[in-house]
């Protein structure tokens, strides 16, 4: 599997995402449809070229191949000539395809993302400016984007609280949400990885308390995913994909941190959200989506899928004697090759099939949230890990 995974990384994603380049406006091209139709004047998500210059400047610390550090550098220029708001701080939602703000809204998710790919960008070409950056962001979020329970969700460019609707789903809108919460998580453990600024750990450590203590719900083995401002759960939401990635993030964060008791604290939460979704979520080849009051959504999306391969791949690595994680990584990745995977010229990834694989035709290839970042990021685990399950 190391092998095959490479051979994709290589010869499949990174080519594709280096074929986005817009050379003459900067960042990446942010729409290609269905059909593999490209949109050079579709809307830049901030968050995709966060994600595609965390993706480059990660590939490049991997590989050491100089056109990835370059791909990268060409991400962190434009995020920092268009992307940030230089009067009011923090990092817009989008961009128009020639670098005029398109949405002005500051959310905590979007800057967590941009800190995300700073550290890494950082960590791969040495630029103390990014470093500066991501710090200024943390301290963004720590100021501007909490209260007295915990991160808040969404601002106008002035960082007045707005509605929350561009993380909310399912017919709620949310104070607070699981999937911002756990990436200011995984954005603070890379800054604090290349950083070890004291403070940085202080709210990691804190952040993990939150989840330990109000997210994760022990009785159901789940983390809740919308809440209202306290915390409180506002609907009966079980999400496969983010359990079986909090799982194996929240192991990445606690080595990272490097603290014996929330090695301790953790371990029960990581291992139970593993299993669970092994027990629940996955049919012996792919994983569901979500359950809604009792409704199991089948679809099989992109990130879903990826992040299965490589949170049972960590579970496997805790408990050697679970085999069948293995054996579920192993059948994961055979269905990615299988069907997630676009075999057409100049595609990569569908974005979206039914539980036997057929994809649905009105998912672009490329959109705001879709990027390198979920399966990319697997590659580059699998590799690191190097554990062989062919």
């Amino acid at each position: 599997m190391v092998e095959e995974v490479k051979e994709h990384l290589l010869n499949t994603i990174i080519p594709f995402w280096k074929n986005l380049r817009d050379n003459e406006n900067g960042g990446y091209y942010g729409w290609l449809d269905y059909d593999l139709k490209l949109d050079k004047k579709a809307v830049k998500g901030c968050i995709l070229n966060s994600r595609i210059t965390w993706f480059f400047a990660n590939a490049y610390t991997l590989l050491k191949d100089e056109s990835l550090l370059d791909e990268a550098k060409h991400g962190f220029q434009f995020m920092k000539d268009y992307c940030f708001d230089k009067e009011n701080g923090g990092i817009y939602w989008s961009i128009t395809y020639d670098g005029k703000p398109e949405d002005t809204t500051k959310h905590t998710y979007n800057q967590a993302f941009c800190i995300y790919a700073l550290s890494s960008y950082y960590e791969a070409s040495g630029d103390t400016e990014a470093l500066q950056m991501a710090k200024g962001l943390f301290r963004i979020i720590e100021e501007k984007c909490t209260d007295e329970v915990g991160y808040l969700e969404a601002f106008d460019k002035e960082f007045h609280l707005i509605e929350n609707d561009k993380l909310s789903e399912n017919g709620v809108i949310a104070d607070k949400t699981m999937n911002t919460l756990l990436h200011v998580f995984e954005a603070y453990t890379e800054l604090y990885r290349v950083s070890k600024d004291a403070d940085v750990k202080k709210r990691l450590e804190w952040i993990l308390d939150t989840i330990a203590d109000k997210i994760y719900n022990p009785t159901l083995h789940r983390q809740e995913v919308f809440f209202d401002k306290n915390y409180n759960s506002i609907l009966d939401l079980h999400s496969y994909g983010h359990d079986i990635e909090t799982a194996w993030l929240l192991n990445r964060g606690v080595d990272v941190l490097g603290e014996d008791s929330y090695q301790k604290k953790l371990a029960p939460i990581i291992d139970d959200l593993t299993n669970q979704i092994y027990k629940i979520a996955f049919d012996g080849r792919s994983l569901a989506n979500e359950c809604e009051k009792g409704v199991v959504n089948e679809h099989r999306i992109w990130w879903v899928q990826a992040e299965a391969v490589v949170g049972f791949l960590n579970g496997y690595t805790r408990h050697p004697e679970r085999k069948d994680y293995l054996d579920a990584a192993k059948a994961e990745w055979q269905f990615i090759k299988d069907y997630m995977i676009d075999k057409r010229k100049g595609s990569e990834w569908f974005w979206e099939t039914d539980k036997d694989g057929k994809p649905y035709p009105n998912r672009p290839i490329v959109e705001p949230w879709k990027c390198p970042y979920h399966n990319g990021r697997m590659c580059m685990e699998v590799i690191r890990r190097n554990i062989d399950v062919a």
